[in-house]
Formats: structure tokens, C-alpha cells, sequence
């Protein structure tokens, strides 16, 4: 009776430090889950003028002159200095910027990196960018880097208890296809914000930025509408 008493008490207890890690882990984090076939999510760089939206307010308030309200955005990859999208954007099904299959120095070419993108039918995916293959039926597309899961495995330049630490965004994808978007909330390195998705349930996820990250979700009071990007992902709804 006692060894059991023991037993039982030792199980709670580690049941309740677990929930308080899990508690405490997904506290760090914006995170925002998204199913793309029964909500709108686009792609946004420029507006009607050719000029880029720039900011997360900016993308409001324009969408909001169209009836439209800003569910959640963040920015979308990364960018040049010229504050175009670096590698592959597709918008509208429009190639706007091409995929960029060469080698560099920074996160976009630590190998392999990928494209997120989105299909005609609304369904979402991440690919390697040496196995990403161009169709007209993909609606939005974005390239950036590195990939921080492919195919169920953590990226292998990344290592435990690294201390490389930085804001950091990204997007997963689901096995039921949802998607996920993710900003830390305090500094983390690339290994364990890459073991958050896979907690999540990602087998493949792709980073999108560091420090100058952003991201607006009101519904969580989360409200960052600042920035200056090229590529923002805005999740809208009909007025």
C-alpha cells in the first residue's frame, strides 16, 4: 500500500512538472494555427501603386479600405536590401521574383532551405528548394532558409544548447495539412525553436526571419504593426 501511495505521488508529480513545462514552453511562443482551405491566407508584397505594404499596420489598414480584416499576419521571409523578396516569391499565381538555387553566406543558404507555398485547392506544404518543382497551380509561393525540419528530422547544422540566440519566426505544416505559424517571444537558438515544431507536430518547417520579426494576432493580444519587410502573410476575413 505504501509503494503504491509512493508510485501514485511520484506520477503526479511528474505529470504536474510536465504540464508546467509544456505550460511554460508554449508561453514563449505566438503561435497560430491555420487551416487554408476553410480560411483566406494570401501573400502580400506591393499594393496597387507598386509600392510595398512594408509594415503589418500598413497591410491593416489597407485591407481594412477593402472590407477586409487582418485576422493575423507576420512577415514572410527575408529580404534585400532593395526590400524585395530574396529568392522565389509567387503571388496570385504570378512569378514576381525567381527560385534562388545558389550558394551564399547567412540562414537563407544554410543548406537546405525551402519554399512554403500554397496550391489552387488551398493546400499548403514546405519543400527543400532542390526538390521544390514549379506549377501553375501554386498561388503563393516564398523561399527562405534554413529548413528547420525536413522530413521529420531536425536540421543538422543546429545544435543543443547553442548559444546563438535571437527572435526567430517561422511556418510549419500539419499531417492534416493545417498550418502553423510561429514567433518566439524571447530569444531562442535555432535547435530548440526547431524542437518546438516537431513537438508541435511538424514534419517539415521552414524559418522565415530573426530579430526583425513581427507579428500581429489580436485575438491573443499579440499586436506588433510595425516593421519593414518585403513578403508579409496575412491570414483575412470579409468584413
Amino acid at each position: 500500500m505504501k509503494k503504491t501511495l509512493v508510485l501514485v505521488t511520484f506520477l503526479l508529480l511528474l505529470f504536474s512538472c510536465f504540464t508546467l513545462f509544456q505550460k511554460v514552453s508554449t508561453e514563449n511562443f505566438v503561435t497560430y494555427k491555420v487551416n487554408p482551405t476553410k480560411e483566406t491566407v494570401s501573400f502580400y508584397w506591393k499594393n496597387e501603386n507598386n509600392l510595398n505594404f512594408g509594415s503589418l499596420g500598413s497591410l491593416k489598414n489597407w485591407l481594412a479600405l477593402k472590407d477586409k480584416e487582418l485576422i493575423f499576419a507576420t512577415n514572410g521571409g527575408m529580404y534585400t536590401k532593395e526590400f524585395s523578396p530574396q529568392g522565389l516569391f509567387i503571388e496570385n499565381y504570378i512569378k514576381k521574383t525567381p527560385l534562388d538555387t545558389t550558394t551564399g553566406k547567412g540562414n537563407f543558404y544554410l543548406k537546405p532551405n525551402g519554399v512554403f507555398y500554397i496550391t489552387k485547392l488551398n493546400k499548403a506544404y514546405i519543400s527543400k528548394t532542390e526538390n521544390f518543382e514549379y506549377s501553375e497551380n501554386i498561388k503563393y509561393a516564398t523561399q527562405s532558409g534554413p529548413m528547420l525540419i525536413a522530413n521529420d528530422k531536425i536540421h543538422n547544422a543546429f545544435t543543443k544548447g547553442s548559444k546563438n540566440l535571437n527572435i526567430r519566426n517561422g511556418v510549419g505544416i500539419l499531417d492534416n495539412g493545417d498550418i502553423i505559424f510561429v514567433m518566439s517571444k524571447k530569444e531562442i537558438n535555432f535547435y530548440d525553436f526547431a524542437t518546438y515544431f516537431k513537438n508541435l507536430g511538424c514534419k517539415n518547417a521552414l524559418y522565415l526571419d530573426g530579430f526583425v520579426s513581427r507579428t500581429y494576432f489580436p485575438k491573443e493580444n499579440w499586436i506588433q504593426t510595425d516593421g519593414n519587410f518585403g513578403v508579409i502573410i496575412g491570414v483575412t476575413k470579409n468584413k
